[in-house]
């Protein structure tokens, strides 16, 4: 069996856990097909006949759902196990999406658009964090910093990089409407994989019976008033999402109808802005260890999205640039990289209290979710795309003075083997 033996060799060597590799498969395709609309919905949606502030609602319901369903993720493994949450998930997913196209979309229900889409929300977490549980479980400890890298190159790559392309494709082909329901076979190739996945630690609850896990998300919100640092650090993962989120909810309508981009041009941009993120994520890991992740996190991330994301405005406005735009784009992304290293910060500000402080980073990472979406639908009427820009610019900057808060002894950076992607 030589070449079984030489494929494990490079699993082994690049530090994915023989036994889950599947599962890393599997996650792209389900973040694929969870990813697949992003880059169009909203100005799908807006062609429907649904008002702006319906579908920045929408989408703020769903970052709600999405962020307590990723911040519960990890308590509701321990109890029931990687697997049958990750089972738990898929159903979740497909039932609330076909009820989204069916009773919402096609039926022009304002109603039932955002109870479905919203429930929608809790069905990703659980599939995604589910199995970065399981690899928690499985990976050798010395390996664990790059099993968990490539947990998130997988999810990133589905969910950010090539569902934009693979949606330009399939519109092109089939139309949006069909291209929503699309999604249903992608998820499915994703669970079927991920579900015959055969790893120790799949189905075993990790709590005893007479632990109670869900005290770890009360400690997650405790700490945030106990520890000034770990709250600072929250706030700052709450702003690293604004952006990133709220772009979808308005920006596939401008750029294709106030700008006149045709969608394809659009998908093609947003794809590639996070491959670019994709690589910086790397760099900016690098950058953390050699300058500090407090300095890196400030002017990389706090400061570089602030300048980019009022730019990626102005300079496709003013030049109505393909290539621009791209450029722009591409650097707000390599930018918002800065914000990666972020978990490596908390064994440095809450030593005693780690688990705690991941837990209160995490409840931020879900709150960015909503935030965003929920900034333009407070913002967009009154000022317009460029005052929702100015305001994504000025929550960026606030998190740079945020990071005061963080300054540690002797500012020494830390080795960030296991980086959150600045996309959650």
């Amino acid at each position: 069996m030589p070449d079984a033996h030489g494929h494990s060799n490079i699993l082994d060597r690049i530090g994915i856990p023989r036994s889950l590799a599947a599962g890393y498969l599997a996650l792209a395709f389900f973040m694929i097909g969870d990813g697949v609309e992003q880059g169009y919905l909203s100005a799908f949606l807006n062609d429907q006949g649904f008002a702006a502030h319906r579908v920045a609602l929408m989408f703020t319901l769903y970052g709600v759902t999405a962020g307590v369903s990723a911040w519960m993720a990890a308590a509701l493994s321990d109890v029931f196990g990687p697997r049958r949450l990750m089972a738990v998930g898929v159903v979740v997913w497909v039932v609330f999406h076909v009820l989204f196209i069916t009773l919402g979309v096609t039926e022009h229900s304002g109603v039932m658009l955002l109870v479905c889409y919203g429930l929608r929300g809790f069905g990703y977490p659980l599939f995604a964090y589910g199995f970065l549980m399981w690899i928690v479980r499985t990976a050798r400890p010395e390996k664990l910093g790059v099993a968990v890298g490539w947990f998130w190159f997988a999810y990133i790559a589905g969910f950010s990089t090539l569902s934009p392309l693979i949606a330009k494709e399939s519109i092109a082909l089939i139309g949006p409407l069909p291209t929503l329901w699309s999604a249903l076979l992608v998820i499915a190739v994703g669970a079927v994989i991920a579900l015959n996945v055969h790893a120790p630690g799949g189905d075993r609850p990790a709590a005893r019976p007479e632990e109670n896990p869900l005290r770890g998300l009360v400690k997650g919100v405790s700490v945030l008033w106990q520890e000034p640092k770990v709250a600072a650090a929250g706030l700052i993962r709450v702003v690293n999402g604004v952006s990133q989120f709220g772009f979808p909810v308005f920006l596939p309508v401008y750029f294709t109808k106030s700008l006149g981009f045709p969608l394809g041009d659009w998908l093609t941009i947003y794809s590639v802005m996070y491959m670019v993120n994709l690589g910086c994520n790397l760099l900016a890991g690098y950058w953390s260890d050699k300058y500090g992740v407090t300095t890196v996190l400030r002017w990389m991330g706090c400061v570089g999205c602030a300048v980019t994301t009022v730019a990626f405005y102005y300079i496709p406005t003013a030049t109505h640039s393909f290539w621009l735009s791209l450029i722009t784009g591409s650097a707000f992304c390599a930018c918002l990289a800065g914000f990666s290293p972020m978990s490596a910060l908390m064994p440095q500000i809450a030593p005693r209290r780690t688990g705690a402080a991941m837990a209160g980073l995490n409840l931020g990472a879900g709150l960015g979710t909503a935030a965003g979406p929920a900034l333009v639908g407070l913002c967009l009427t009154p000022l317009g795309v460029a005052g929702v820009m100015w305001v994504f610019g000025a929550c960026y900057l606030v998190g740079a003075l945020l990071t005061a808060f963080l300054r540690l002894p002797a500012q020494q950076g830390s080795p960030v083997p296991a980086t959150e992607p600045s996309t959650p």
